[in-house]
């Protein structure tokens, strides 16, 4: 094994940087984020994600896995080693594995979506629960959608606890970001996007309204879809739901859409 200097102090300039990324702040001013786990940095890996950095510590080396991992990783340009006691400090999990990956992330032109070959996208609308979110990502990578649209007061995709939940699609899903909702759903309407909201009130949804090029809204856990973007919808839905349950989370309504989205264009899982 070749010996690599470890960055042992706190106060190293690079290790601030790093835990700077815990601030969304900071996460965009640099457009990086954390990615921390060995999974995730071999989803990292093989999706060609941008790693500007990957650090580890002598846990990485403590169990098989970690062992067979760092054989994978060690000829990386940006491997660098870190004491045990500088990557508790970094790590945000519980049960830290030993290795971290710093990414960049691209922000992307939404008029992209006018182009896509895709038709089906998802617009989140005040989506706040790291783990809906991290759901809805991992859904949209697993039905093959055209991307994700977020919208005012929606959580941070690149907060530590939704990058883990999305267990590597976020490396993969298109992601994009829109600041003004009236003005771009508007848009889309011109462009011949079907505006489906998801609404407790609702139609019953149908696999015949999900065959048209549409961009389905998904509301915020607790006020559902804001009543501007309702009004311009062109048709509200629900999903039937026969038990006694009142309503079903975000990310599980979402993932359902998807699903029967896909099915609706004959796409195999």
């Amino acid at each position: 094994m070749i010996d690599i200097l470890e960055i042992t102090s706190l106060q190293n300039p690079l290790i601030k940087d790093i835990r700077s990324l815990d601030r969304k702040k900071d996460r965009w001013e640099k457009q990086l984020f954390i990615i921390e786990g060995i999974k995730l940095i071999q989803e990292a890996l093989s999706s060609r994600l941008d790693l500007k950095y990957i650090l580890y510590s002598e846990k990485l080396l403590t169990t098989n896995e970690g062992t067979k991992f760092y054989e994978d990783i060690k000829d990386e340009e940006n491997l660098l080693k870190v004491s045990n006691q500088v990557f508790r400090e970094i790590s945000n999990t519980e049960s830290p594995q030993g290795v971290i990956g710093v990414g960049k992330f691209d922000i992307r032109e939404i008029e992209e979506i006018t182009k896509s070959e895709k038709s089906l996208f998802i617009y989140l609308d005040g989506i706040q629960d790291p783990g809906n979110m991290g759901t809805i990502i991992r859904s949209g990578d697993a039905f093959n959608i055209g991307g994700i649209i977020l919208g005012g007061g929606c959580v941070d995709p690149y907060n530590p606890k939704v990058v883990r939940s999305t267990m590597g699609s976020i490396f993969r899903l298109p992601l994009y970001f829109c600041n003004n909702s009236l003005e771009f759903i508007n848009k889309m309407r011109k462009s011949n996007f079907n505006i489906i909201s998801s609404d407790l009130d609702g139609n019953p949804l149908s696999k015949e309204l999900l065959r048209e090029k549409s961009i389905v809204i998904i509301g915020n856990e607790a006020r559902g879809v804001d009543k501007d973007l309702l009004q311009l919808s062109n048709i509200r839905v629900r999903i039937p739901m026969p038990g006694k349950a009142e309503s079903l989370n975000a990310g599980v309504a979402a993932s359902i859409i998807m699903y029967e989205a896909m099915q609706a264009r004959n796409l195999e899982l």
